[in-house]
């Protein structure tokens, strides 16, 4: 049992590692990262979005956020039109 123990102190994330997220008006901030992982896209496909004026943004502290409530309205409007055709 003790190597259980001394595996799973190993494996479990230390406070230094998990990610805290950012809101903004209690809602939850996504950076480039979190959406690219989430749409399955690159860094320049977002560029794209945003120049077209899909995507809403703000930046704070030169960095890109996208509230999620914008996301999943952009979500419903670009991608899932893709699916139905």
């Amino acid at each position: 049992m003790e190597r259980f123990d001394t595996l799973e102190n190993r494996l479990a994330p230390k406070p230094t590692q998990i990610k805290e997220r950012p809101t903004y008006n209690g809602e939850l901030l996504l950076d480039n990262q979190d959406l690219c992982q989430m749409l399955n896209v690159c860094k320049r496909s977002l560029q794209r979005y945003r120049s077209l004026g899909w995507l809403p943004y703000q930046k704070i502290d030169q960095k890109t956020y996208y509230l999620e409530s914008e996301v999943e309205k952009f979500i419903k409007e670009h991608f899932e039109k893709r699916r139905i055709k």
